[in-house]
């Protein structure tokens, strides 16, 4: 007889996703123009694409335990993040936090928010979008 019971985990699993593989993919490509968008402004700022930034990050999930896990993901990369409830819904869990600087390089930061949407999803976590001080 059959072995169902990874089937029947599975389904589980898919039942308890907050972030579909269907959002995810429109996610990164949602992310990607908005880095760029944001970049063309930040040109028109002033800030050059080998300016060195540290970028704010935001993330939401829907359980304190895939939010701690995508933390210390982050925690691994040299990241100073924190994670908890979210302050205008208590059913959503969000990882906030600051990223080492990086150069303002187009190429270089829309990788880089390509990269934060699948880090997000392998850990169920939606990738919010970014935000930067420029006067740092």
């Amino acid at each position: 007889m059959p072995d169902n019971s990874n089937a029947d985990s599975a389904a589980s699993s898919q039942q308890n996703t907050y972030f579909t593989a269907d959002s995810h993919l429109k996610n990164v490509e949602k992310q990607a123009s908005s880095a760029a968008q944001i970049l063309a402004q930040m040109r028109k700022g002033g800030i050059t694409a080998d300016r060195e930034l540290a970028l704010e990050i935001y993330f939401y999930t829907d359980t304190e335990e895939k939010a701690s896990r995508l933390a210390a993901a982050f925690k691994d990369l040299d990241y100073a993040v924190k994670h908890g409830p979210s302050a205008s819904d208590p059913r959503v869990f969000s990882v906030t936090g600051q990223t080492p600087k990086m150069k303002m390089d187009e190429t270089i930061v829309v990788d880089w928010a390509r990269e934060m949407c699948e880090l997000g999803f392998r850990h169920d976590c939606e990738f919010d979008g970014w935000g930067v001080n420029p006067n740092q």
